[in-house]
């Protein structure tokens, strides 16, 4: 009888307090988790981030670990001062500047792997359709999905370079929306010709491109599928994003304890049919009780055969093949001299600078 495989894996999982924890040494050494998610909550300084992500790594070995944080720049960028403090990225839509978006990414990425984080949850994809958008706004590069495709993909390519990666976000896209998955879940009524012309543009382009990771968007899209939410839809995940676009890097769904899948689905419930819809890793950003609940759904939805092996395999292969490609970047630059250092500040200013003439 084949031994149980690793669903922990599946799993990136946050934490409260700024320290490594024993139960994340448990999490990382016994059930295998796939990697940890960091906020501001866990972060006082680079010298202490640093040394958490240190500890962590260590405690995964030659195995790896994903160390990820939402580093997007404006009102989404979780390491403060000294930390650069970027402007949003609609700054950039203005300009339109390839350049300025190449080395926006580059400079983020550096100061990401000076304190030993690996993966970015960024760029937004997003077009920003919707003008009242609560949740996307500023965060999208732009209302043109030509602007937003050209601009992600050189935010991308300026990660990638540095060895740190990014994952597109939120997959089929959350920029005509009214509503905040993170209280509700949104509905996008688009017909499928308008989302393919117009969402799906910067994701298209960016997969074309050789993006390594995905995120999905806990909004409901009827047609595309009248039953799922796109973290839950098989039609959205599998037979949209992989046989029709042709995506075959990881997938990670957005935080399974925002309320858009919470009131509707127990989280464990939703893991499971997220990685039956074709889901790779599942975000469980703060909740240890949610986080266990997780793990024995997918443990039993492993032996009983509701996720069967040749499923969970594939997710495994994709992880193992983004870690063979994008952790063996180290920390060549000491962070004292590229955190917060003079040309990221002048990258900084020169963003502004460059929106104020346009």
């Amino acid at each position: 009888m084949p031994s149980p495989l690793p669903v922990g894996s599946l799993l990136v999982v946050g934490f409260d307090g700024t320290e490594a924890t024993p139960r994340l040494k448990q999490l990382i050494q016994k059930e295998q988790i796939g990697g940890v998610i960091l906020f501001s909550r866990n972060i006082r300084s680079p010298k202490q981030v640093a040394t958490l992500t240190a500890t962590l790594h260590k405690w995964a070995g030659d195995r790896g670990l994903l160390i990820g944080i939402d580093q997007e720049g404006g009102r989404v960028q979780r390491l403060p001062k000294p930390f650069t403090q970027w402007p949003p990225v609609s700054r950039l839509g203005v300009s339109h500047s390839h350049d300025l978006a190449y080395r926006l990414g580059e400079a983020i990425a550096r100061e990401l792997l000076a304190v030993g984080i690996n993966l970015d949850f960024a760029p937004v994809l997003d077009v920003g359709t919707a003008t009242k958008n609560p949740i996307i706004g500023d965060r999208a590069f732009s209302h043109d999905p030509v602007v937003v495709a050209e601009l992600g993909l050189a935010f991308i390519v300026g990660l990638h370079d540095q060895g740190v990666i990014a994952c597109g976000k939120h997959f089929p896209g959350h920029g005509d929306t009214s509503v905040d998955s993170h209280k509700a879940l949104p509905v996008v009524g688009a017909n499928a010709d308008t989302l393919l012309e117009r969402e799906l543009k910067p994701f298209r382009h960016a997969i074309e491109n050789r993006l390594a990771a995905i995120m999905t968007a806990h909004v409901r899209y009827p047609s595309l599928d009248p039953e799922w939410p796109a973290t839950l839809s098989p039609a959205i995940l599998t037979t949209l994003l992989r046989r029709t676009l042709g995506f075959d890097g990881v997938i990670f769904t957005d935080d399974l304890e925002m309320k858009g899948i919470t009131e509707h689905w127990a989280p464990e419930v939703a893991a499971v049919q997220a990685v039956k819809a074709g889901a790779d890793v599942l975000l469980i950003c703060k909740d240890a009780n949610v986080q266990d609940a997780v793990l024995e759904g997918l443990r039993r939805a492993a032996a009983d055969g509701t996720l069967t092996r040749a499923r969970i395999e594939q997710s495994l292969a994709r992880l193992d093949r983004l870690k063979a490609q994008f952790l063996r970047a180290k920390h060549k630059t000491p962070a004292a001299t590229v955190i917060g250092c003079a040309e990221h500040q002048a990258l900084a200013h020169d963003l502004a600078k460059q929106t104020a003439k346009a």
